[in-house]
């Protein structure tokens, strides 16, 4: 099966030099989410998949992302462009809104337990741009996948600092994906 964008739920992935297949989440009990990417109006060629695998004490998340700025350092007051963050925001919608600032219906960190910056249960690792392709693997403990159904994944122009409080000064919002059940 294939999704809108050419993705394949039939995927394999390597855990412990193991591959298992993303096929069909029907065929145990784990719980699977998806939230499919795609770039607004600032970084029109990003497209991705992060899929979200329920686990023992929590979630596994697995991202393939497409089309992301490269890395520029930060000259004067400019942030830089990459490593862009990476989050769940608590909205529901990837309205653009205005062009300028989009994705503001994305809502701010998720943040369900008032946490400090950086220990969000939306805080994710910074993805690198390499050649314009992001792919990496994480475990949280911070979430079931059906805590954050319906919530939105956001990609930043710029790197999270993990303190400013409330997001990071991670920059304006490049892209964003609803997360869905699968």
């Amino acid at each position: 099966y294939y999704n809108n964008q050419g993705y394949s739920y039939n995927s394999f992935y390597p855990i412990n030099n193991k591959f298992y297949r993303f096929s069909d989440p029907q065929e145990n009990s784990e719980q699977w989410a998806v939230a499919e990417i795609k770039g607004g109006p600032l970084a029109p060629n990003i497209e991705g998949i992060v899929y979200f695998r329920s686990v023992p004490n929590g979630t596994e998340v697995y991202v393939h992302v497409t089309g992301l700025p490269e890395y520029k350092p930060g000259k004067g007051d400019n942030l830089p462009i990459g490593p862009h963050g990476f989050h769940i925001h608590s909205g529901s919608s990837c309205e653009v809104g205005d062009p300028k600032e989009p994705f503001k219906s994305a809502g701010e960190h998720w943040n369900p337990t008032n946490q400090p910056h950086g220990n969000h249960a939306g805080d994710f690792p910074v993805l690198f741009s390499n050649d314009g392709i992001s792919k990496m693997s994480f475990f949280t403990n911070k979430f079931k996948v059906s805590d954050a159904l319906g919530k939105v994944v956001i990609i930043h122009e710029s790197p999270d600092d993990y303190r400013s409080e409330p997001a990071g000064n991670a920059g304006r919002r490049l892209a964003c994906g609803v997360i869905k059940e699968i």
